[in-house]
């Protein structure tokens, strides 16, 4: 699903307010969980699941075109964990 489908989703959903609108609402819901993941900040939505910004330490990795080995810094990755919901759902129901 891309995020012109998700505003079509809701705006079916939504037929009173104008998909401008809905488009600037998914937009701002993005942005503010960009941001809080930016921020380090854990986003947790019931139902559906967590996202985090983990770290990953410094290592050395390998050039998969030449083989020779290259340092890869730190850095921060976004992480999501799936809520209990969420699995069920995905697996027809079915505890995990």
């Amino acid at each position: 699903m891309t995020k012109s489908d998700l505003i079509e989703a809701v705006a079916a959903k939504a037929p009173a307010i104008s998909k401008r609108d809905i488009s600037i609402i998914v937009e701002t819901v993005f942005d503010s969980m960009t941001a809080a993941l930016a921020s380090k900040d854990r986003i947790e939505i019931r139902g559906f699941g967590s996202f985090l910004a983990r770290q990953r330490r410094a290592r050395n990795g390998r050039n998969p075109r030449t083989g020779q080995k290259v340092s890869v810094p730190e850095k921060w990755v976004p992480y999501f964990a799936a809520g209990k919901e969420l699995r069920e759902r995905i697996n027809d129901g079915k505890p995990a």
